[in-house]
């Protein structure tokens, strides 16, 4: 059995001290493969630098939408050179629009279509971020593709109920879903989890935030407890853990473009 963790954050310094020990963790666990998100382009050369070290490690770029005091007039440009400088980068992210508590939308919503003008242009797929902003994304999506053309992604750490969800779908998004799914309150978030297509459904960590239960715990989260978010979506959706793992395997491989070898593997 093999499992991706579509979105992590090990560049973060809490994984300083034993980075090494993290990644012979998730080996354990059978994660096969990771997808290093980013929050802002000064982040790409450790990430990139982690990738090298990692082979199992693909990376995305991009500017997240609570970063928006480091939104500058090239910054797109820089993330599309970044992206193609790099064949590791698979996907322009984190991006998006978090309005949770926002005085910035005009702006965060600027930036999200320069980032999938880039995406488009690069024919990569996106990782979206979407906190209290489902039915405003939901309108720039529609715009964009109405005016650039579709891109392909998936709405990570997926929060929303199941009417926001298929929105979502029937614009074409795969949708990922994190530690929070194994909360107990976290009842839309389950809802959602078992009316996604098998052929659309992600699993991650966004370690080292939302540990999943039962390690809600330990503070720092980790690529190793993606299993425990899937084993929770299996448990949801009434399939065995292996068929999850494949599944969402399989599914990581299409979007991303990862090695070939990941879906063979997964099937063994």
């Amino acid at each position: 059995m093999r499992l991706v963790d579509t979105h992590v954050h090990i560049n973060f310094d809490s994984f300083d001290v034993d980075r090494d020990e993290i990644a012979a963790a998730w080996r354990e666990a059978g994660v096969a493969h990771l997808v290093h998100s980013c929050v802002e382009p000064a982040e790409f050369p450790k990430i990139q630098s982690i990738a090298k070290r990692y082979p199992e490690v693909s990376m995305a770029v991009g500017l997240h939408p609570l970063d928006m005091d480091k939104w500058t007039e090239t910054i797109a440009m820089d993330i599309a050179q970044l992206a193609a400088s790099e064949p590791k980068v698979v996907a322009i992210g984190e991006m998006g629009l978090d309005f949770f508590k926002a005085d910035d939308r005009e702006l965060q919503k600027r930036a999200f279509t320069e980032q999938l003008k880039v995406a488009r242009d690069l024919d990569l797929p996106v990782i979206i971020h979407c906190r209290e902003a489902a039915a405003e994304m939901a309108n720039v999506l529609i715009d964009f593709f109405e005016n650039h053309g579709s891109v392909n992604g998936v709405m990570h750490c997926w929060t929303g109920n199941p009417e926001e969800t298929q929105q979502f779908l029937d614009l074409g998004f795969f949708v990922s879903f994190s530690g929070i799914v194994t909360f107990k309150s976290a009842s839309q978030v389950k809802a959602s989890a078992q009316m996604v297509p098998s052929d659309r459904i992600l699993v991650e960590t966004d370690c080292p935030f939302l540990s999943p239960d039962p390690k809600r715990k330990e503070k720092r989260n980790q690529p190793a407890f993606v299993r425990h978010v899937a084993e929770c979506v299996a448990a949801l959706r009434g399939v065995s853990l292996e068929t999850l793992a494949m599944q969402t395997t399989r599914n990581a491989q299409r979007l991303f473009r990862l090695p070939s070898e990941l879906v063979s593997e997964a099937s063994g």
